[in-house]
């Protein structure tokens, strides 16, 4: 099993909780952390899931629940919202038909707030997946939707 092979690359000791965190949740293809695991992890390192559960929740890169193939996440810093002449959210939403904190049928987008992507001086920002997009526009996240709607 997969959590058993990177369990077994780490001492068993709390101080290996995030990186194992961070390579299983990489490794499995839906890229989240069920309850099941979170026991599992916790018995092998001898912590409580309490523990482990409190890393996950405390990091917003760590999921419990099944998201889309791609991670919408919108910049909520102040500047992007005081700079932006555009409610870049308002238009992924409109574009998607969902909400923030949705996923869409599909399973191919879900949409999150994230907190300041340090790019203030090119606001309004926002993150898919790995790669960021600024001075975003109305028709530029258009664009950009749709070239992953296509080729991804």
């Amino acid at each position: 099993m997969l959590l058993d092979m990177i369990l077994n690359k780490y001492p068993a000791q709390e101080d290996s909780l995030i990186e194992i965190l961070l390579e299983f949740q990489d490794a499995k293809s839906s890229h989240f952390i069920s309850e099941a695991e979170v026991k599992q992890i916790a018995s092998y390192l001898q912590i409580s899931e309490a523990k482990v559960c409190s890393v996950i929740s405390f990091y917003t890169f760590f999921r419990t629940e099944q998201k889309g193939q791609h991670i919408i996440q919108v910049c909520r810093g102040v500047p992007c919202h005081v700079t932006a002449d555009i409610n870049i959210v308002k238009i992924i939403e409109k574009e998607l038909g969902i909400k923030v904190d949705e996923t869409t049928e599909n399973k191919k987008f879900t949409l999150e707030y994230t907190s300041c992507l340090g790019l203030c001086d090119k606001a309004p920002v926002m993150r898919i997946d790995d790669k960021i997009y600024t001075n975003l526009t109305e028709n530029k996240i258009k664009a950009i939707l749709a070239e992953y709607r296509v080729y991804n």
